[in-house]
C-alpha cells in the first residue's frame, strides 16, 4: 500500500483480527482511482518503534512476514491470498515463533478476516453491525459538529385506496 490515505481507510473501515503475533486490519479490494480492476492482496506491514526498538529487529520481522506470505503453502490457503487491502501490525513474537507456525497463524487470520469483510463484520461509527445512527446520534453527514447535510424522514405509509368491487 502507498500513502497515508490508504492506511487511514483500512484502519477506519477494516475488520480487525487479533492474534498474539500480530493484528490484521482487512477491507475488500477496491482499485485506486483510474486503476484497472486486478483483484489481489495488497498488504502493508507496520512495526512500531515502541514494539521493537532496534531497526535491525523491525526489518527482520518485516522480512520474515513477507517471506511467510510469499511462500504460503497451498494447503493453508487453498484459494491463495484473498483479494483485499490489509494492514499487518506486527508484535515481537514474530521474531521467535517457528516459521510454519507463523504461516499457519497468518493463514488463519486471513481466512477469518476475509470472512468478516464478506459478512460485513467491520463495525461502523455507531458501534453496531446494523449501520444507521446509534442511540443518541442523529442521521446526517457524520461530521460530529451538529450540521446535517440532509434530513431524512421516512415516508409515512399511506393507506392504500379501497379496491372497487364490481
Amino acid at each position: 500500500m502507498r500513502g497515508e490515505r490508504e492506511f487511514r481507510k483500512v484502519r477506519a473501515h477494516g475488520a480487525a483480527v487479533r492474534d498474539p503475533l500480530f493484528t490484521l486490519r482487512l477491507t475488500d479490494y477496491r482499485p485506486r482511482y483510474g486503476e484497472r480492476w486486478h483483484p489481489r492482496a495488497i498488504i502493508g506491514l507496520v512495526v512500531s518503534k515502541k514494539t521493537l526498538k532496534h531497526a535491525v529487529k523491525r526489518n527482520r520481522a518485516r522480512r520474515r512476514v513477507r517471506e511467510a506470505l510469499r511462500t504460503m503453502p497451498p494447503e493453508l490457503l487453498p484459494g491463495g491470498l484473498p483479494a483485499c487491502r490489509a494492514i499487518l501490525m506486527l508484535n515481537p513474537g514474530v521474531l521467535t515463533v517457528p516459521f510454519p507456525d507463523l504461516q499457519a497463524a497468518l493463514a488463519r487470520a486471513l481466512q477469518r478476516g476475509a470472512g468478516a469483510t464478506k459478512r460485513g463484520g467491520a463495525k461502523g461509527k455507531g458501534g453496531k453491525k446494523g449501520g444507521g445512527p446509534a442511540a443518541g446520534e442523529r442521521a446526517g453527514n457524520g461530521s460530529g459538529n451538529g450540521r446535517v447535510s440532509a434530513e431524512v424522514t421516512p415516508l409515512a405509509a399511506s393507506p392504500a385506496p379501497p379496491a372497487e368491487q364490481s
